[in-house]
């Protein structure tokens, strides 16, 4: 399987002709030609230099698209603008997790924190909830792995007022993390002071929608193999070091723009932990 050719910049058909521009409004309902998604327009952001929109359909599903040519309006081919300036002004602005935004500066960090396995965990969080972490004044550390996590646990020393939610990956019955979790639930004064939740997947790769992606599905990837190395291979990209699998994993995330591009799963696990830690 190769995707070398998806990207933001895809997402735009080139024109045939000189199209009617004409500006996003939130309601407006739109068709995008190259996947036969419609939708009514939701939301309007800028994300990493361009304008991007959010379509959702009937069912409540939402996906998210640059702005440009591509699109249907009442069955005419038309290039979609950006709002204008009065248009932009209205209703509420909202962050990539889909909050609304607070125009206010981050908060002085809290004893709290927030706990994932990896850089990649980290980033991912931070690319959805970032702001809405900072307001709270949360942050988010790496783990590096969770073999050590009752020393490192320990070594916090948790309380009222100083809390730890944890974000743990592949947490499935029987899994080697499942008995790490449950030995430290065990520990004195760790109940009601801690809360670990976990996704299903391999990695946290895995909780960006393959639809985001522009592919059917996530690769199997054989049993022995490197996950991430497997994954970079079947998508014929550079797969060799650990600087590829770094810029395999930016290409990745650079497709997420908002909570609409990941896994329902990992979304209600992190809110999950940001409630626990702000209530």
């Amino acid at each position: 399987m190769s995707i070398h050719s998806w990207g933001p910049q895809d997402l735009s058909a080139p024109a045939k002709k000189q199209l009617r521009e004409v500006p996003v409004e939130r309601g407006m309902v739109l068709e995008e030609v190259q996947t036969g998604w419609v939708g009514a327009v939701t939301r309007v952001e800028k994300s990493g230099g361009m304008h991007i929109l959010s379509l959702e359909d009937r069912r409540g599903k939402e996906r998210s698209f640059q702005l440009g040519f591509g699109f249907l309006l009442d069955g005419e081919a038309v290039k979609i603008v950006p709002p204008r300036a009065a248009a932009a002004q209205q209703g509420p602005r909202r962050t990539a997790s889909g909050s609304l935004h607070v125009d206010t500066k981050a908060r002085t960090a809290l004893a709290s924190r927030i706990w994932v396995e990896g850089k990649h965990d980290a980033e991912l969080v931070e690319r959805v909830w970032g702001d809405d972490l900072r307001v709270e004044g949360i942050v988010v550390e790496p783990l590096h792995g969770i073999d050590d996590l009752e020393a490192a646990v320990a070594a916090f020393g948790p309380g009222p007022g100083r809390k730890l939610g944890i974000l743990v990956d592949h947490l499935v019955p029987g899994s080697k993390e499942q008995r790490i979790v449950d030995a430290l639930m065990r520990k004195p004064g760790v109940a009601g002071n801690v809360l670990v939740v976990g996704h299903p997947y391999v990695d946290v790769w895995q909780a960006i929608k393959p639809q985001t992606l522009g592919i059917p599905a996530w690769p199997q990837i054989p049993r022995g193999t490197d996950w991430k190395t497997g994954i970079l291979q079947a998508f014929g990209w550079p797969h060799a070091t650990a600087e590829d699998i770094g810029l395999g994993w930016q290409k990745l995330l650079s497709t997420v723009r908002s909570y609409a591009d990941l896994e329902p799963s990992l979304l209600g696990r992190v809110e999950k932990v940001i409630d626990f830690l702000t209530a």
